[in-house]
């Protein structure tokens, strides 16, 4: 009971709230926010029914600032609408619509593209050979010298709570949207981690199911298909992760004029941070190899041992039965079979037989 309270506390912990903003722009349903910030501060006299491409001539007519658009599952022709006016490139337009892109960076003139994979933990009450354990999404990021776009896929990965951080930094966010793209690739990061660590609390209680003495009430020791789904979605996890080794490098140390040279160390520390989840990765995939092969090895041990009690009942029932067998012949002439004594007397022998034959099985574990 204690420890399945402290598995609830601790998937708490992981559980990603959606902050999205309610409000949505005149440029269409799927526009999360639109927001200009100046001197790392949101600007106070900014009006709702200001389209993102009135926002960024605005910033480019007073030279300062930069506007942050959030866009949720935009389709082909609401992102077009933002296509023109920011000059973002048409490949990386349709990269970001139609999603399923492999983390990656990439130049594009003035505009820098950054596909990043969002994931999250699912809860569940007990993990089952059809349990889904990590659900994956995308954030895309768009960033120019005076605009960031980000497009999420996915119904988790809400960059709400990163939004918020920033504008609680003013010295952070007046780094411009160098800062945000680092970020958002910390949030995604560190996010990695929290599902990592939820994802090892199913490694250890399937390890410790496989490795208990006796078989508890809720469906005996883990079974194969429990053990193949966690590393499938271990596998998951994996894609996520390994793929995005390259571009943080990339923003770590090529010089790039859209990323602020005093903002490059920061994503060498994402890097690392990266490079630790992807440890714990591989260290979970080798667990999992070993739990597995330590299941079969019980399973056969199991096997074994059923097959010795069977061989050893099969073992006793022989001795009644071959002398049933040779008292049933029809022979005229056989040992005792006139005395008066005959018949408790081979019954006798025939139970001793079995009882010493018990004992002696059992004795060697066979029973």
């Amino acid at each position: 009971m204690i420890r399945k309270l402290r598995r609830m506390v601790g998937r708490a912990k992981h559980r990603t709230v959606d902050l999205s903003h309610p409000a949505r722009s005149p440029l269409g349903s799927t526009v999360v926010n639109c927001v200009v910030y100046q001197d790392g501060k949101r600007r106070a006299d900014g009006r709702a029914d200001v389209s993102a491409a009135q926002a960024l001539a605005r910033v480019r007519r007073e030279g300062e600032g930069f506007v942050w658009i959030g866009l949720h599952e935009p389709t082909p022709d609401e992102l077009a609408e933002l296509a023109e006016p920011f000059g973002l490139h048409p490949l990386a337009v349709e990269d970001a619509v139609h999603a399923h892109q492999r983390p990656k960076v990439e130049s594009y003139d003035d505009t820098l593209f950054a596909v990043f994979k969002s994931v999250c933990y699912v809860d569940h009450d007990e993990l089952t050979a059809n349990s889904e354990v990590v659900d994956t999404g995308e954030i895309m990021v768009f960033t120019g010298r005076d605009f960031v776009i980000t497009v999420r896929h996915g119904r988790h990965g809400s960059l709400g709570p990163v939004r918020e951080a920033l504008e609680a930094d003013p010295e952070q966010l007046a780094k411009g949207p160098s800062a945000v793209l680092h970020a958002i690739a910390d949030h995604v990061v560190d996010e990695y981690l929290s599902v990592a660590d939820a994802v090892q609390e199913d490694i250890d209680d399937v390890e410790s199911q496989v490795f208990a003495a006796q078989p508890d009430r809720t469906g005996g020791r883990a079974d194969a298909g429990r053990i193949y789904q966690l590393k499938r979605e271990l596998l998951e996890l994996k894609r996520a992760v390994s793929p995005l080794d390259r571009p943080l490098q990339i923003l770590a140390t090529r010089a790039n004029t859209l990323i602020a040279p005093d903002i490059q160390p920061y994503f060498r520390d994402v890097a690392d941070h990266l490079a630790s989840t992807s440890e714990h990765i591989a260290s979970f995939d080798a667990l999992l190899d070993s739990i597995l092969q330590a299941h079969l090895a019980q399973v056969t041990v199991e096997q074994n041992e059923d097959m010795r009690k069977i061989t050893s009942w099969a073992a006793i029932i022989a001795v009644p039965t071959m002398v049933c067998g040779v008292y049933g012949m029809n022979f005229e002439h056989m040992p005792e079979l006139k005395s008066p004594y005959g018949y408790p007397a081979v019954v006798g022998v025939t139970v001793l037989a079995c009882v010493l034959l018990h004992r002696m099985l059992r004795r060697r574990g066979w029973l």
